[in-house]
């Protein structure tokens, strides 16, 4: 296939051997064996310009492997979790957020004041800084220090295009 890499802003060619299909936030992805990179990555079908089927033996990955690699952390940007964030919600917020699921390994807890702390696993901070920049002024990311700057930095450039 010809493939259209987004924060590249280039295409290339990929074979692939498909291992399922994955519906996330209305949008169709591809989880492949990608023979390019010699692993598995997941490839958003509306970035795809251009797919043929190729006679070649597709490469079989357990699903059990696929879900392992895949699905460990936040969001579509998946792969094995590399580090823990810990976001703290205001009680407004807080009410709301109790009753979402970020990701099936999270861990909420209820403050004393009403404030509720959420840690989750990620490995790619593109998607998680997207999820609480949303909350606006209602969040505060506690840990690590590398995603609380990273979400300064978004903020900051916001601020500077209303100026």
């Amino acid at each position: 296939m010809r493939y259209y890499t987004r924060t590249r802003r280039s295409e290339n060619e990929r074979l692939v051997s498909p291992q399922r299909l994955v519906h996330y936030r209305n949008t169709w992805y591809l989880d492949a064996w990608c023979h390019r990179s010699e692993g598995l990555r997941r490839f958003a079908l509306d970035a795809m310009r251009t797919t043929e089927v190729v006679e070649r033996k597709a490469k079989e990955v357990s699903l059990a492997s696929v879900e392992a690699e895949l699905d460990g952390s936040y969001g579509v940007f998946g792969g094995q979790a590399k580090q823990h964030a810990v976001l703290r919600f205001t009680p407004e917020a807080a009410q709301w957020v109790a009753m979402e699921q970020w990701h099936p390994e999270q861990q909420a807890s209820v403050q004393a004041d009403g404030s509720l702390m959420l840690r989750l696993p990620y490995s790619d901070a593109t998607e998680l800084v997207m999820d609480v920049l949303r909350h606006g002024p209602q969040v505060k990311v506690i840990a690590p220090a590398t995603l609380a700057a990273r979400v300064a930095e978004q903020l900051k450039q916001a601020s500077a295009a209303y100026k």
